[in-house]
């Protein structure tokens, strides 16, 4: 019982089946209570009506004749209450007083009407509507049951049905392992709220698939990125353990400490990655001046590189956000523009329907329209015959995506009036910013 009673099924089936009881309850009550009212009323007209009849009798000083009859009782009172006629069953009985009397242990109901003449009372036997209200009684007694086990059954089987596709849901759903992501549940027809269940979770099983997928090529493209810095390290350092001679401790220095920040670099980014798939990155938001960040990293590329850098075109813009996420977008953009360019990178900031809005500009092939929304997923290069020192692990622009994803901005890859590529950023910016520097400046 107690294991029925743990199934959606058997409590749906339990909750109706008392629901229809109580209802059927008082239903029944109630009509047994309507009848015996009913006949009682039935009852009480036609001994008053008799009565009637009598008095008009006794009126008139007709002879006046009672039957011997157990269903009728009548007595004839003068003025001053004295029994005058009686019928054979109560001969020398007193007067009957109330409403409703017991003789012979059958309950009459009593009525009576008087005028000057004299009083005539009629006693009605109530037997008739016992017995009705008996058998009524003994109907429903024998016909609610039966009618509340077939509420019961059809509640039953009707659930039953109903919750049929939940159960090969759950059997399809607990088959399903990390290996099997492909399985989907059966998807009932129709629409109702089962079957948006089952295309919830299939939409679910997509989602999961596709993270999974995308984890397994992350976690092969680390694997192979990573395993080129060391295995860089590691023959430099055979090299130098088994021909002493052909190598210095500067060379070999040098070569271990450039391999090293590669891999510190690489690491870096996909912790960042990771965090960023996590949905754990925490930011400290602050008002930032954008326009600082891109002169700064002009100077640096004007430090680090013979291109031309050109800023001339960037103006003030302040937002809202991480200034050392904004500074790390900055650097991958810059980086990857400084790495394809020959010979020219140009800034120019503005800003543009409450946005700030970098556009970085280089002179180099440029991206093809058909890859320029692929370079921002992760380990992706146009390339595959560039190294890997100038090209770089394919995370840069990755990165990008995901820091102004969590500023609200994003980016896009355009074509450079310099015939190369165009990174266009947009990051929002505050109103209360705007506003209380148009106040300072009033």
């Amino acid at each position: 019982m107690g294991e029925w009673l743990r199934t959606v099924r058997g409590r749906a089936t339990l909750a109706a089946t008392a629901v229809v009881a109580v209802v059927l309850l008082l239903g029944a009550v109630g009509l047994v209570l309507a009848l015996r009212a009913v006949l009682t009323r039935e009852v009480r007209a036609a001994a008053q009506l008799r009565a009637s009849e009598i008095a008009t009798t006794v009126a008139a000083d007709r002879p006046l004749t009672l039957a011997d009859s157990e269903d009728e009782l009548v007595q004839v009172l003068d003025p001053a209450g004295n029994v005058v006629a009686a019928s054979p069953i109560l001969a020398g009985r007193p007067a009957i007083t109330g409403q409703s009397t017991v003789v012979d242990d059958d309950e009459f109901l009593v009525v009576s009407t008087s005028d000057g003449s004299g009083t005539v009372i009629v006693a009605r036997n109530l037997d008739r509507v016992d017995e009705s209200v008996q058998a009524t009684s003994g109907l429903l007694a024998l016909g609610l049951p039966l009618l509340l086990l077939v509420v019961a059954a059809t509640v039953w089987r009707m659930v039953g049905r109903a919750l049929a596709p939940v159960d090969a849901i759950r059997g399809q759903v607990d088959a399903i392992s990390a290996a099997e992501l492909h399985r989907r549940v059966p998807q009932p027809p129709g629409a109702d709220e089962i079957a948006r269940l089952a295309m919830t979770m299939n939409r679910m099983l997509d989602r999961l698939q596709e993270y999974r997928d995308r984890q397994r090529r992350f976690v092969s493209d680390a694997s192979h990125e990573l395993r080129s810095p060391v295995a860089t390290i590691r023959q430099h350092a055979e090299v130098a353990t088994a021909h002493p001679a052909l190598t210095t401790v500067d060379d070999l220095a040098a070569t271990v400490h450039a391999e090293a920040m590669r891999l510190q670099q690489l690491v870096d980014d996909l912790l960042l990655l990771a965090q960023a798939d996590e949905h754990t990155l925490g930011r400290r938001v602050r008002q930032v001046d954008l326009d600082d960040l891109v002169f700064a990293e002009a100077d640096r590329l004007r430090s680090t590189t013979a291109l031309s850098v050109d800023t001339t075109a960037v103006s003030a813009a302040r937002v809202s956000g991480d200034v050392t996420m904004l500074r790390a977008v900055l650097r991958n953009v810059t980086d990857n523009a400084a790495r394809y360019a020959n010979g020219r990178v140009a800034f120019r900031l503005t800003e543009n329907d409450g946005c700030a809005v970098l556009d970085v500009d280089d002179d180099g092939p440029g991206v093809p329209p058909a890859e320029r929304s692929r370079v921002f997923a992760r380990f992706v290069r146009l390339d595959d015959s560039r190294t890997r020192d100038a090209g770089g692990a394919g995370l840069g622009l990755a990165i990008v995506a995901e820091l102004l994803a969590v500023h609200g901005g994003g980016a896009v890859i355009g074509e450079s009036p310099q015939g190369g590529a165009r990174v266009t950023l947009r990051l929002p910016v505050q109103e209360r910013f705007r506003r209380s520097e148009e106040g300072s400046s009033a």
